[in-house]
């Protein structure tokens, strides 16, 4: 596990806090996710809540980035609506954000214990579906 301090992206915590203030209405959408690309661009999203389990905003977020030809994504962090702040991923998006992008960086924590934290730290132990792949030779 990772110790060192890595520094916090102020800039994508209020993008996300802004389409949370925004555009999370009900009980449909009630967390926003914003993720920086690694040529600079922030692509944002919002979870679609359904009883079947709908997908949460961290993934939306990367079908979202996709879309706009963004697919290295290095930092993302998810806030929820009525000003809850900041919001861990779920262990499902935990483990997906760690099969698309391994060294990716999630901000997590609130007040003094906001940080960015490598994606695998979030998820130790983990399984690496990539490891578990039959070679395609």
């Amino acid at each position: 596990m990772t110790t060192q301090r890595h520094p916090v992206d102020q800039e994508l915590i209020e993008a996300a806090t802004q389409v949370a203030r925004t555009r999370c209405r009900g009980d449909n959408h009630t967390v926003a996710a914003a993720a920086r690309a690694r040529d600079g661009r922030i692509v944002t999203a919002v979870n679609a809540y359904h009883f079947t389990g709908g997908p949460c905003a961290e993934l939306v977020v990367i079908g979202a980035a996709a879309a706009q030809g963004a697919y290295d994504l290095v930092t993302m962090v998810a806030v929820g609506d009525r000003e809850r702040g900041v919001v861990p991923p779920c262990g499902r998006c935990r483990q997906a954000l760690l099969d698309y992008f391994p060294t990716l960086e999630v901000i997590v924590g609130n007040g003094e214990r906001r940080r960015a934290a490598p994606v695998a730290d979030l998820l130790p132990e983990s399984y690496v579906w990539a490891d578990h792949q039959l070679d395609a030779d």
